[in-house]
């Protein structure tokens, strides 16, 4: 996904933009960058439904999403930007993703749209479900 990402931002005339690819378990990711006090501007989040880390942690998104968000908020800078969360699990509408990013980063004024995901083909092809995202936005 991120060798796509990148071919993304190259067709987007973005291939020098200061965008820091990671690949990496988000939770251990998220608790080394808040010990290190690290912050950032903005974060996007496309959590599994269901994982396991490298030593066979466990990942649910139903039991962990909460803490997912919590740990995004503490490494928020002062001022962020933005924080996309896509989700391709069954029942997380837009409206539960965006009760969830709203309730997640209360407080820090700005605001939050949802929406549903779709890959859309040519005039006679009907749009495919492809999942739900929630952006909060400080503007």
């Amino acid at each position: 996904m991120v060798t796509w990402a990148r071919h993304n931002a190259e067709l987007n005339g973005l291939s020098g933009a200061p965008v820091r690819w990671i690949v990496d378990d988000v939770q251990k990711f998220l608790a080394r960058e808040g010990r290190r006090g690290v912050v950032y501007e903005g974060i996007i989040l496309d959590p599994p439904s269901y994982g396991r880390g490298s030593r066979q942690e466990l990942f649910k998104i139903d039991t962990h999403l909460l803490d997912l968000m919590d740990q995004c908020r503490r490494v928020l800078s002062s001022q962020p930007a933005f924080v996309f969360l896509t989700c391709h699990t069954p029942g997380y509408t837009p409206l539960v993703l965006e009760h969830l990013l709203g309730q997640g980063l209360s407080g820090l004024g700005g605001a939050v749209s949802a929406g549903e995901m779709v890959l859309e083909g040519g005039p006679d092809v009907l749009p495919v479900p492809s999942g739900t995202y929630a952006v909060w936005s400080a503007r």
